[in-house]
């Protein structure tokens, strides 16, 4: 097993790697628990990642660590896992983050993670190496976890419609207003239970890899097996991921709060409450989703429900594209980063 020639050294830069991932997890995707709020002028934006990142650190006391099981066992072949694939994954992940940042397109950190490993097991062992029934799971909620966030959020909306019939649109407001800093708030616990847990997975695949080698590397503080993920790591990366989203990813916020549809206070609320419902669902069954697709599909279902030209379908249809992309674009990008790896590290 390559594992075998790894180094103390080796394992600190990749866990320094894997936490810049998560840090920008949290700085890319601060958009997705903060931009309806911001949009709405609930909160400043200087608030609103504060708030944000409070309760992304929340989450690690609320939520089962299935997310990190999943990417840590359940994606690929933990057999073929070492320092070099890990390596691939981590730099396909954070090089899409980072080109899909700078161009403000709100694509998916999760899917660029998931693209990263299978891109680098791939290289190293073929398509073999890829669990095909956790791909299928995770590749499947692309699809699902929008249209349950378009579901939750276009429901939500004609609800508080029925309710609110009656009463005047300053009132609305002004009740909406309050309650959208609660919507926000179980946005921001949705998005670090599910997101943190995908770094933590990866950190976990590592020192298994590093703990069964032969050169005994690790301290005994930070070895790891396959049926036990240290606490350290999680908090760890509970931490990270709220470090991030202080920071916020501001091209990504305009974006997501202003160019997908206008937003209310109570559409903000409708958005964020249906987006987080299907967090909390994919995470208690331990499915690694897009808190990205999540939001967007919630925001186009606020605004379809005022009228389908609300949305503006172009600005979406680019965002969608950009899902697409993410998986095989990160992968190839992680194939030619196992191929450096395997010539640096």
């Amino acid at each position: 097993m390559d594992a075998m020639q790894i180094s103390f050294g080796v394992v600190l830069l990749l866990i320094l790697l894997a936490l810049a991932f998560d840090f920008m997890n949290g700085f890319h995707d601060s958009a997705n628990s903060i931009a309806t709020v911001v949009s709405t002028g609930v909160l400043k934006p200087q608030t609103a990642v504060l708030f944000a990142a409070f309760f992304n650190f929340v989450a690690y006391f609320l939520f089962p660590l299935k997310v990190a099981a999943t990417i840590g066992k359940g994606t690929i072949d933990p057999a073929i896992v070492d320092h070099y694939v890990i390596f691939g994954a981590l730099v396909g992940a954070v090089a899409w983050n980072f080109i899909t940042w700078y161009f403000g397109i709100p694509s998916s950190s999760s899917h660029a993670l998931i693209g990263g490993l299978c891109g680098a097991a791939i290289a190293k062992a073929g398509t073999g190496a890829v669990i095909s029934s956790g791909l299928i799971k995770i590749v499947t909620f692309i699809v699902v976890s929008p249209l349950l966030g378009f579901l939750f959020g276009s429901l939500l909306m004609v609800m508080v419609g029925w309710i609110f019939f009656k009463t005047s649109t300053k009132k609305v407001d002004k009740y909406f207003r309050k309650l959208q800093l609660v919507s926000a708030a179980l946005y921001s616990l949705g998005h670090g239970g599910n997101d943190a847990q995908k770094t933590a997975g990866i950190i976990w695949m590592l020192l298994i890899a590093a703990t069964a080698s032969s050169a005994h590397v690790l301290p005994h503080w930070m070895e790891a097996r396959p049926d036990h993920l240290p606490g350290w790591i999680v908090i760890m990366c509970y931490v990270t991921i709220g470090l991030g989203t202080m920071f916020g990813g501001w091209r990504i916020v305009k974006t997501m709060g202003q160019k997908i549809t206008k937003l209310k206070p109570v559409g903000g609320f409708c958005a964020e409450t249906g987006g987080a419902i299907t967090l909390f669902l994919a995470t208690s069954m331990g499915v690694p989703v897009s808190t990205t697709h999540t939001i967007t599909g919630a925001i186009v279902g606020v605004g379809s429900t005022n009228r389908m030209s609300a949305v503006r379908w172009g600005v979406a249809g680019n965002i969608v594209w950009a899902w697409i992309l993410t998986i095989p674009a990160s992968a190839a990008i992680a194939a030619v980063a196992w191929w450096v790896g395997r010539l640096i590290l």
